[in-house]
């Protein structure tokens, strides 16, 4: 009896979202969308998020850890368990010296996405913002006498405006009679009827999108954690040996492997940035697909997906980081194993030559 009631509540949901909870066709754009211009610089929606993500890992670190006690409970406990188990894998991977070098950045780099791409799923991203046009009104009037997308409803609170659900006469299927086509043969008269009903016609320009669907945030990353491993491999090797590992002229098939060397390297930015993106940008346009043709039910398992994937590619993306740190420190596969011998024996060398200056004459 219970698993038929379940059934029974599960179509029902299904069916009633289906015919009165879906909206318009969404629109999707691969360009994060300009919401105004401050002295020539285009401010973006996930611009805004990004800034938003931030505060709120600086403000949930400060009310996490204001308070520090000496035996953690509550906020502090998982903040704890959360770092040192980051940090427990790290070193595990690069060693005590270099995992302490590695850390903040790789940690860095991994909760800033995770973050990122946890929050871009809860309501209001891409569904709160105004009514905007990717092409300029005025000259959509005067080329083909209206503006396409979506037609608003006014709610009468100013410049608040909303999409109509869907009804079981407007199932949004084969037609749908909420959106006005660019190249639709009966758009003027449609535009004119909503304009004479006070209506507004225009896409949605979101306030909040997810911050790695703009190819321009997983690109900076992918140039800040490229930064810091030359940075880290120049300063454990020095210039010159470190440079030899891509302009080797000892011999023609070195120097070939070391120009071979230089373009992975410089390939790294392009699959560092495109994993991301493509992630992250694909898993928005499922979610917004399947809220406009099946809401509720089918929808949910789609964010637990997104929950998952989001993880996974921000552990991907800090741990391929710290495997090429590993890589660029290592002196031609000695590693840190390597360095720590070769300190030894300097430190063996200071200490015979210090006793030998010790004795008396």
């Amino acid at each position: 009896m219970t698993k038929r009631l379940t059934i029974v509540a599960f179509i029902g949901i299904f069916l009633a979202g289906f015919l009165f909870l879906r909206g318009p066709t969404p629109h999707i754009a691969i360009k994060a969308e300009t919401l105004t211009t401050v002295s020539g610089i285009a401010l973006t929606n996930t611009m805004i998020t990004g800034w938003v993500v931030v505060a709120t890992i600086a403000i949930g670190l400060f009310l996490g850890t204001r308070k520090w006690n000496l035996v953690p409970s509550g906020v502090q406990n998982f903040l704890e368990a959360a770092f040192e188990g980051f940090y427990t894998l790290v070193t595990n991977i690069a060693g005590e010296k270099n995992g302490r070098r590695f850390f903040p950045v790789v940690a860095t780099i991994f909760f800033f996405i995770v973050i990122s791409n946890w929050m871009s799923l809860l309501p209001g991203f891409n569904m709160i913002g105004w009514v905007g046009s990717p092409e300029d009104a005025e000259t959509q009037i005067e080329e083909h006498g209206f503006v396409h997308g979506i037609i608003f409803d006014d709610t009468g609170l100013g410049d608040i405006r909303f999409i109509p659900l869907s009804s079981p006469g407007n199932l949004r299927v084969t037609s749908d009679t909420s959106v006005i086509e660019e190249g639709d043969p009966e758009g003027e008269q449609k535009y004119d009827e909503a304009v004479a009903d006070g209506k507004f016609v225009g896409e949605l320009i979101p306030l909040l999108r997810g911050v790695n669907t703009d190819l321009n945030t997983p690109l900076a990353i992918a140039i800040a954690a490229f930064i810091a491993v030359e940075f880290w491999g120049i300063s454990s090797l020095g210039l010159l040996t470190y440079g030899k590992k891509f302009f080797n002229f000892s011999g023609p098939i070195d120097f070939f492997v070391g120009i071979l060397e230089l373009v992975s390297e410089m390939v790294r930015l392009v699959s560092f940035t495109f994993r991301l993106f493509g992630n992250m940008f694909a898993g928005e346009v499922v979610i917004l697909m399947f809220t406009f043709l099946t809401p509720l039910i089918i929808t949910l398992p789609f964010y637990g997906l997104e929950i998952f994937v989001g993880a996974i590619q921000a552990f991907i993306f800090s741990m391929l980081t710290l495997v090429f740190a590993v890589m660029a420190v290592s002196h031609h596969g000695g590693g840190e194993h390597e360095e720590h011998s070769g300190q030894t024996a300097h430190d063996e060398a200071i200490d015979h030559s210090t006793a030998a200056h010790q004795q008396p004459a």
